[in-house]
Formats: C-alpha cells, structure tokens, sequence
C-alpha cells in the first residue's frame, strides 16, 4: 500500500513539473511570436511613409552674381600682370635704348635727369686733343660740334679709321668730372698743347667715359642727326665770326 502511494505521488509530481514546463514554452513561444499590443501612435509611425527631404530651390541670382565677380577678379588680375609685363620691357628697352647726340644735348640731357647718361656721341674730333694719360690705360680726346667740347676717355686702341678733325661716334655714359681729377691730369700735363687744347672741355665739368669707338666705314661715317646738328652748328658759328667782323670793322671805321 504504502509502495503504490508512493508511486503514485511520483507520478503526479512528474505531470506537475512537464505541466509547468510545457506552460512556460508556451508562454515564452506566444511572447515572441505574437505582436505588441496596439497603440495609435506606433501604428502611425510604423505606417508612415518616409521620404527623401525635398531640397532647396537654388538662388539663381546669387550664383549668377559670384560667377560675374569670380569673372571681375580673373580679369582685373590678367589686366595687372598684362600691364606689368608691359611696363617691365618698356623699362628694359629704355635702359637699353642708345641715342645719337652731340656733345651739345649730351650736356643738356645729364644736367636735367643725370640718371640717364648712356649715349652715342657723335661729332669732329678736336684737332690736338687726342692724348695718353702717362702711367694709365686710358687714351683722352674731345669731341666737338662746333659749339660745346666734351673730354672723352676711352681704355683700349683706337680704330685705325680714328683721326683728328674727321667725325667719330663713340658709345658709353656721361660721368661728373670732378675738381681733384682736373687738377691731378692738369698737373701731369702741365706745358702741353694739348692741355690749351682740351681747357673748354675740362672746365665743363663733365666727361664722356667712352666703352666702344665706332668706325664702321670710313673717316666720313656719322650718323645722319649728327651731320644735321654740325651742318647747322657750323652756319651759327659762321654767322657769330660774320658778325664779330663786321663789329671789328664798324669800330675801325668808328676810330
């Protein structure tokens, strides 16, 4: 008796337990499987279709104005570095640039802007001035026009077409003649027909540092605005020992 009791409470305990177990599988499988309860708000949002959002409409105005100042600036900036390029080869072509002048316009030209003293000088070379400096490599002559002599100092030889009182083109700078370089040459030519000679060119205060002497043809090549400016120098000088002459004779008559 007691043995069936005893089995038989084993085998209840046995249902109980697979009872509690199948109940639990049950609930956890209907926890998983079924949906949530229903509220109005999930069901909105889950229904609830997304889209992209909707993008501005573009300013055609501004775009259209930072492209018209994009433009200004690219222009502005090519104009600049145009006329900067420009202003650089004119500059270069300027100190490059040699003028034909007498000794005449020389002196002028030095004494309103000095910075600008490169030229070829043309004119006669002064009969009796042409000189070597004792213990230096420069060779001294003048050349004139008729109205202004200027000293010329030239390191090197002189063409075989050099001559005294033909005409002559020599290229380099005007330079200041200082007080101490007259009075150390005058000193070393001291006595000389040359120093009489090259007095008017000394006393000018300038003179011309020579770095070619240019001889292309012949003893008569001069360029064309020279021979003008000696043809018309020569009628002035004329026209004052005409004139000095005629005062000579007037006072003659007179006494």
């Amino acid at each position: 008796m007691a043995h069936r009791l005893s089995s038989r409470l084993t085998s209840l305990l046995r249902h109980r337990a697979t009872t509690t177990t199948l109940h639990r599988h049950i609930t956890t499988t209907l926890h998983n499987h079924l949906p949530p309860p229903y509220t109005p708000t999930l069901r909105f949002l889950s229904t609830r279709t997304l889209r992209p959002p909707r993008p501005s409409r573009p300013d055609i105005g501004a775009r259209a104005r930072q492209l018209q100042t994009r433009r200004l600036w690219t222009y502005a900036l090519t104009f600049s570095c145009i006329a900067g390029f420009i202003v650089i080869v004119i500059n270069q072509f300027q100190d490059q640039l040699v003028f034909y002048i007498t000794p005449s316009e020389a002196l002028e030209k030095f004494n309103l802007n000095p910075s600008k003293s490169k030229f070829r000088l043309g004119g006669l070379v002064l009969d009796g001035s042409v000189v070597h400096i004792p213990s230096s490599p420069q060779m001294e002559f003048v050349i004139t026009d008729l109205l202004t002599d200027m000293l010329v100092k030239y390191e090197g030889s002189l063409p075989d077409l050099f001559r005294e009182g033909h005409s002559v083109v020599v290229e380099g700078f005007v330079r200041g003649y200082s007080d101490e370089m007259r009075e150390k040459e005058e000193g070393v030519l001291v006595g000389s027909r040359v120093l009489e000679v090259t007095k008017k060119a000394r006393g000018a205060g300038i003179y011309f540092d020579a770095v070619e002497v240019l001889a292309k043809h012949d003893e008569k090549y001069m360029p064309k605005e020279v021979a003008v400016a000696l043809e018309r120098n020569k009628k002035i000088v004329e026209k004052e020992e005409e004139e000095r002459r005629a005062g000579q004779g007037e006072g003659g008559v007179v006494a």
